[in-house]
């Protein structure tokens, strides 16, 4: 699925290239939450993040705002259990009945983790999901 991206997320994608070196694939501006969110190719999260979270940090810095970061995954059981990190996600299963609903199942310890704050990483999983594998929602179990 081809991810378009909005002029101001297409400069950020920019700006973090030229500040950690790894090219994102994604770029998710959240006003809500003033948060932005990247997704970085698989293999790469430790350049994205530098020695220490460097990058992380320079970026949060320059933009004033706070900075995610998510590695991509070829298939959409992976990409929901990276969205949904840091809890420890055991399995992820895709229901194609009717609506694409993707089942993560979460550690009952990790459950408000994988909820994060007013909701915000399981939103985030459900909006990437969304738009790189096409998904209706993401559900916990």
């Amino acid at each position: 699925m081809r991810v378009t991206l909005s002029d101001e997320a297409r400069r950020l994608v920019a700006l973090f290239e030229d500040e950690t070196g790894v090219a994102a694939r994604d770029c998710l501006v959240d006003d809500e939450f003033d948060r932005v969110v990247f997704v970085v190719p698989a293999g790469e999260m430790g350049q994205a993040i530098g020695p220490d979270g460097r990058h992380v940090k320079r970026m949060e810095d320059r933009l004033d705002r706070d900075v995610e970061l998510v590695e991509h995954a070829d298939r959409p059981e992976g990409f929901v259990a990276n969205a949904l990190a840091p809890a420890a996600v055991y399995n992820v299963t895709v229901s194609e009945n009717g609506d694409r609903v993707a089942y993560a199942e979460v550690d009952a310890a990790d459950r408000g983790v994988a909820i994060g704050t007013d909701g915000r990483t399981i939103g985030r999983a459900r909006e990437l999901a969304r738009r790189h594998f096409d998904l209706d929602d993401v559900e916990l179990t």
